[in-house]
């Protein structure tokens, strides 16, 4: 019977999309993998693959439509020997595989997401292990039919997926019996609106000339995630003074020597190696909250603010503590790029433990930034600016200097914890060949 392909989830924050473009029509047979559409998240416009093979019988949602939401029948897929005319006259089973295809190509929200969903979304079917199984509407019809267990089936379709063919070739084997059903939970109760609301805020401009703007869907998840931010993570400030003299001299000295490969260091370059290799100096403070515990980092996954039409992106810049100056700046260079392109793909702008927001670029001295769940910390990066200052023999002389202000999440990161990553951070950008160790 006739499959419905579902506007898919492809960010954890996204609720709705933009269905920007059909890369297929109706009467094109299609293979999984193969591209349907392009589809602009609340980040970036991405490829959507078929996960199915079949022909694409009705296309529901326009190329062009705004605000469609997730799970939503976009299209029909027909399978060998069905047509247009079947369209329509599913059964609830229909409903079921396509809402198990949707959990499936859906990636797991965000510990936020999970936490504020008023619905849990239900389960895909797993394994004894608890592994999720893969598999194909059709293959779980067929399975259903013979009795398979989809968690005794291997699978050869992409990632492991199970698809028509395992299910016709294997043999026979009881289904597990289902596990038993949960009680069901209660709904979260509403929160209070955040401020007046917007039919009031316009009466208050009544006869005043103003446009209203619409909010895309980066800028909604903006003010959803920061105002939970301030709500929810008990934010504490250091800040300190960093003399950056010696790190411009050696800026300049190297940008000499790497001229001729084409390679220029900012003192941005700098700031991203200096807060990597600060928290392996720092382990306990290379934490992440994750609702009822810590995740302690390894290596130093490090996101960098990027400001970006309409908003903002955090690209991580992942074992940053492990790359060479030049390989930083070249990848910083790239990501920055497709970020304002809004090309970058949800691995590259997800996870990572601290963040950096530099404005100095913009001659803010300084300011205090938000922390970007589930980080444990942020530094806000402000403007060098020439200051007199007592020199170490005691002498009023001069100096480049540079404001940075560590907001830091008191759940993960205390205050003497806090204030030895900062000097560890400091540290390493007033003597910068230490970084080059």
């Amino acid at each position: 019977m006739p499959t419905e392909i579902l506007m898919p989830a492809l960010s954890p924050t996204m609720e709705e999309g933009t269905l920007a473009k059909w890369l297929v029509k109706e009467g094109d047979t299609v293979s999984a993998g193969d591209l349907l559409a392009e589809i602009e998240t609340d980040k970036a416009t991405m490829e959507f693959e078929a996960v199915d093979e079949g022909t694409v019988g009705k296309i529901l949602v326009a190329e062009g439509s705004e605000g469609v939401k997730v799970n939503t029948p976009i299209a029909v897929l027909l399978e060998e020997g069905e047509s247009a005319d079947d369209i329509g006259t599913g059964s609830p089973a229909k409903a079921d595989d396509a809402g198990q295809k949707a959990a499936e190509e859906a990636p797991a929200p965000a510990p936020e997401q999970a936490a504020t969903a008023a619905t849990p979304a239900p389960a895909a079917p797993s394994a004894s292990d608890g592994s999720r199984v893969f598999a194909s509407p059709l293959a779980r019809r067929i399975a259903k039919d013979k009795g398979l267990a989809l968690s005794q089936i291997k699978g050869s379709g992409p990632k492991g997926r199970i698809v028509k063919a395992d299910v016709e070739n294997a043999t026979a084997q009881p289904a597990a019996a289902p596990a038993p059903a949960e009680k069901p939970v209660a709904a979260a109760a509403p929160t209070p609106a955040a401020g007046p609301s917007a039919d009031a805020v316009a009466k208050m401009y009544e006869g005043r000339d103003y446009t209203e703007m619409p909010l895309d869907g980066m800028r909604k998840t903006i003010a959803a995630r920061l105002t939970e931010a301030k709500q929810q993570i008990p934010h504490f400030y250091l800040r300190r003074d960093i003399k950056l003299d010696a790190l411009l001299k050696f800026r300049s000295q190297l940008n000499k020597q790497l001229e001729p490969r084409g390679v220029k260091l900012s003192v941005n370059d700098f700031i991203i190696k200096a807060c990597a290799l600060a928290l392996q100096s720092v382990p306990d403070a290379n934490a992440v909250w994750a609702g009822d515990r810590m995740l302690k980092l390894r290596p130093s996954d490090v996101a960098v603010a990027v400001a970006i039409d309409g908003g903002l992106f955090t690209p991580v810049l992942k074992d940053a503590e492990m790359k060479s100056l030049s390989a930083l700046s070249a990848e910083m260079k790239d990501l920055a790029t497709r970020a304002r392109d809004r090309k970058l793909a949800p691995h590259e702008y997800q996870g990572g433990s601290f963040a950096i927001s530099n404005l100095g670029m913009f001659g803010i001295d300084n300011f205090d930034a938000v922390i970007n769940p589930p980080h444990g910390a942020i530094l806000a990066v402000g403007a060098g600016v020439k200051k007199p200052i007592v020199g170490e023999d005691g002498e009023l002389t001069t100096a480049t200097v540079m404001s940075v202000t560590l907001s830091v999440d008191h759940r993960v990161i205390d205050g003497a914890l806090g204030a030895n990553l900062l000097q560890a951070i400091v540290d390493n950008l007033e003597n910068p060949m230490v970084m080059l160790a």
